[in-house]
């Protein structure tokens, strides 16, 4: 795969050079591009000589004779032929260029013009690294989905012992690795089809009542942006919620467990991947009136009966397809993963922790445990409900990996 390293001005500069090397011995290309100041701790032909490639020094060539239209642009053209883009060292002044999105040369155009994966090792003094502005700056940039190696403890250059020296070269190494892994996972769903129910359903009592939960739709909608975000076509098959559907998914839309139950059969057959992830209302009115009814004609006593059981519904006619269920709870989320993975023919569980205020149903964040056929129980600790989505699709990855 292709990379660009980026290096900045500092005493570690000097290590991007056998990061280079490194990153090369796993056959990857390395390009290298140079800030200003990182020229003044290392020469452009170092790195040129080391990868065999054009080291970028500046915007428009070396000189104002050289500038052309295609220098001009380079860096666009850099951001889309470059899988991971790599910053070691990274200096506090290009995490705060990086953070505010200022753009003055062409390792910070290029930052803004790229859409793939960025891994920095920050390499600067002690309390540098520790200033509330640079600590700003790295929650930002870990906000956005950077990938922050954080700087090791030691004897700086500045005559300092502390945090700040640039981490190993096998430990950003690693970090490469696992980026760029993630980035073919990001793309193993071109040409599938996945079918998501989101939402709650409504089993209605007369005109104006229903039975239902607190389900928002966020969970499933999520699922349908990450699966579209890694080339999916994607169904929605949504109950009634507020939440505005992902731009370029089918969507469904019911309101009973019954309807839900229809519209999923319906399209069964041209899905790859079910995921369970709506909120079905597990009873209903065993008699539904037409009329609105008054308090005082209100029966005592409501008599129930159950909803179709679609999930399990999905597992009896799944054939080849992988199937994810959803189990909200309030404990016991290993045991209850496993029984409803065994009961309803699951691939794969993922059982949410609801009752606590700030994450599961009509919130922003889930807390989750992710249990699958093989055996396996991956904790998810308390994040967005988006980043649970990405989670979830990286463990299809994997288990549909091992069985091709």
């Amino acid at each position: 795969m292709r990379i660009v390293l980026g290096v900045t001005g500092g005493i570690a500069a000097y290590k991007a050079a056998e990061l280079a090397r490194a990153l090369q011995e796993r056959a990857h290309t390395v390009e290298v591009v140079m800030t200003a100041h990182a020229q003044e701790f290392v020469r452009p032909l170092t790195f040129a000589a080391l990868t065999g490639q054009k080291v970028i020094t500046g915007m428009f060539g070396s000189s104002t004779a050289e500038a052309t239209l295609e220098s001009a642009i380079e860096h666009i053209a850099v951001a889309q032929r470059c899988e991971a883009l790599v910053v070691a060292p990274a200096s506090a002044d290009i995490l705060a260029k990086f953070a505010h999105g200022i753009a003055d040369d062409f390792l910070t155009t290029l930052y803004l013009a790229y859409a793939g994966p960025v891994v920095m090792a920050p390499a600067m003094n002690s309390n540098m690294w520790a200033h509330p502005a640079t600590r700003a700056n790295v929650e930002e940039l870990r906000r956005r989905g950077v990938r922050l190696i954080e700087p090791a403890e030691g004897y700086l250059a500045c005559g300092m012992i502390g945090p700040g020296r640039m981490s190993s070269i096998d430990e950003i190494v690693a970090a490469v690795e696992e980026v760029l892994r993630s980035q073919i996972a990001r793309r193993h769903l071109e040409g599938q089809t996945v079918l998501i129910t989101a939402g709650p359903t409504r089993e209605p009592l007369d005109p104006v009542r229903y039975l239902s939960n607190r389900s928002s739709g966020r969970m499933g909608f999520a699922l349908a942006e990450e699966a579209l975000a890694r080339g999916a076509r994607v169904i929605i098959v949504a109950g009634p919620t507020a939440l505005p559907p992902p731009p370029g998914a089918e969507v469904i839309r019911v309101e009973t467990a019954a309807e839900m139950l229809q519209a999923v059969m319906d399209r069964l057959e041209s899905a790859t991947i079910i995921i369970k992830a709506a909120a079905v209302a597990d009873f209903r009115p065993a008699h539904r009136s037409a009329q609105k009814l008054k308090k005082a004609a209100f029966p005592p006593a409501l008599e129930l009966e159950p909803t179709p059981d679609i999930l399990a519904e999905i597992g009896r006619r799944k054939g080849t397809r992988f199937l994810v269920g959803f189990a909200a709870e309030t404990g016991n989320l290993n045991e209850e993963a496993i029984r409803k993975l065994q009961a309803k023919n699951c691939d794969m569980v993922v059982a949410n922790r609801v009752g606590r205020p700030g994450t599961g149903f009509d919130s922003e964040e889930n807390e989750a445990l992710i249990v699958t056929g093989q055996g396996e129980a991956i904790e998810f600790p308390r994040g967005s409900k988006r980043s649970l989505a990405a989670r979830i699709f990286d463990c299809i990855y994997q288990l549909r990996l091992a069985h091709t």
